[in-house]
């Protein structure tokens, strides 16, 4: 399994200077984590799930936190589109924090059933989100924000490698 190290760090500064290039690196990070956790929670290993399930649900939610409090208002300042795609992804955004607290409270309770269904619906909302946001909202960020996209950048994989450091 792939860790954060891969996305994180120097490669970061020195290979990812847009919108479109870092957030999906990040999907494809919190990809794996969900399907390393899922995989625990098959083969009945609560506790390797807890742990990957963990960090599965802190890196969605850093990731939440980065587009909500970092991309969305630039990309709405800019645009002056509040009520457009970013209203949108923030509704989704509830949504996927809904499912993983009970996809938290299905690992903690052991329940294979429910982690199970949950996970596929989680799964389905997650790529299409991602789809949406990597073929549609990032590239109109890049293009929207053209003037401080590289600097909004950098505080994005800053905010992201923060977390993982704090982790």
């Amino acid at each position: 399994m792939a860790t954060m190290a891969a996305f994180s760090h120097p490669m970061v500064q020195d290979f990812m200077s847009n919108i479109s290039q870092i957030l999906p690196a990040h999907h494809k990070h919190c990809d794996e984590l969900f399907a390393a956790a899922e995989e625990s929670a098959q083969s009945g290993d609560w506790a390797a799930c807890g742990e990957q399930c963990g960090r599965f649900v802190r890196d969605m939610l850093a990731h939440f936190d980065a587009e909500e409090n970092l991309l969305f208002p630039a990309f709405e300042s800019a645009t002056g589109m509040s009520s457009g795609p970013t209203q949108i992804m923030r509704m989704e955004h509830g949504q996927m924090r809904e499912l993983l607290g009970q996809l938290e409270a299905a690992q903690r309770a052991k329940d294979a059933e429910t982690y199970a269904g949950v996970a596929e619906t989680l799964l389905i909302l997650m790529q299409q989100h991602n789809m949406k946001e990597e073929n549609i909202l990032y590239p109109m960020c890049d293009q929207a924000l053209a003037a401080q996209v590289e600097q909004l950048s950098e505080r994005i994989s800053g905010e992201l490698n923060t977390r993982l450091e704090q982790a």
